[in-house]
């Protein structure tokens, strides 16, 4: 079990709207990914958490944040945020796409709102509540929706498992260490040090010259990336998870596909097809089933550190 300080979450509708913006900032990827498949990955990446991390620290300093500084197994805590959710993941996605189509992949991180409304409450000692269950349930069902199916083998479902792990450590590693740090330092140690573990990997794997591959198109695809999907998708999240509990938040990853397919339609994609609008239903009855889970009953939470946000 996981040993936090608990402490009853704010009200439901602030954190619900941290957690669907941030998870509306992250669908926002899915039209700009498209733009880079030819780029060297993990040099993009490393760049991407590189600026992502001057920016919070550029954003600390102007706004007098105070940043506390980790200690004893928090550093441990950090790691395993940037190991498994961001260094790992991005290892997952580069090899699950070679076994398995990007829709199976897809259908691997919708089903994080059921491991969270799992793995939350367990952690906290408590059973799952029935309808926070539920609400999990039907927002991955209207997420599949959206995204659709696709083919794979053997090793591509053994990928899609790895980077749904990854998702779910993403949020659960740092539940431990929110309270204290809060969202801004908790995001910014775990940016620099997967910027710091995927630099030794684009070394290694695409050679230090790999940089100078990327062009115009790369560079503003991976300011977006910084900003927009990682600094601040990153600080909404954070605040959501310790307001609401990784459990109810969690619901809110079935919001990232259906936000892909609205990205796409504003930037001149074709029309949704039925299922996806379906799909978009029924996630938004699965939240509404969801977050009818009473405050406190879903998952851990951390109590607020003085001077965090």
């Amino acid at each position: 079990m996981i040993a936090v300080t608990t402490t009853a979450p704010t009200a439901t509708r602030p954190g619900a709207l941290l957690a669907a913006s941030a998870m509306a900032c992250v669908g926002s990827s899915v039209a700009v990914s498209t733009t880079i498949v030819d780029a060297p990955l993990f040099t993009l990446q490393a760049l991407r958490y590189a600026l992502a991390a001057a920016l919070l620290l550029a954003v600390g300093a102007l706004t007098g944040r105070p940043s506390p500084r980790p200690r004893g197994r928090e550093w441990a805590w950090l790691a395993a945020v940037a190991g498994s959710g961001l260094v790992l993941f991005n290892v997952a996605i580069v090899r699950g796409v070679a076994h398995a189509e990007p829709a199976v992949i897809g259908v691997a991180v919708a089903a994080v709102p059921v491991a969270l409304a799992v793995a939350g409450p367990l952690l906290a000692g408590r059973r799952p509540p029935p309808a926070l269950l539920a609400g999990a349930v039907v927002v991955t069902a209207g997420a599949v929706l959206v995204q659709g199916g696709g083919r794979t083998d053997a090793a591509g479902v053994g990928w899609a498992l790895l980077v749904l792990a990854c998702e779910i450590g993403f949020t659960l590693c740092a539940v431990p260490v929110l309270g204290r740090l809060g969202p801004w330092a908790v995001s910014l140690h775990a940016v620099w040090i997967a910027a710091a573990g995927l630099a030794v990997l684009a070394v290694v794997v695409e050679g230090p010259g790999a940089v100078l591959a990327l062009d115009a198109g790369d560079l503003l695809a991976a300011a977006h990336l910084a900003v927009v999907v990682t600094a601040v998708a990153f600080l909404l999240w954070y605040s959501a998870v310790r307001r609401m509990g990784a459990g109810r938040a969690g619901l809110f990853t079935g919001v990232v596909p259906v936000a892909a397919a609205a990205g796409g339609v504003l930037l001149g994609g074709a029309a949704p097809a039925p299922a996806v609008w379906v799909g978009t239903a029924v996630v938004g009855a699965g939240l509404v089933l969801g977050l009818r889970v009473s405050p406190g009953a879903g998952s851990p939470t951390t109590s607020a550190a003085p001077g965090s946000p």
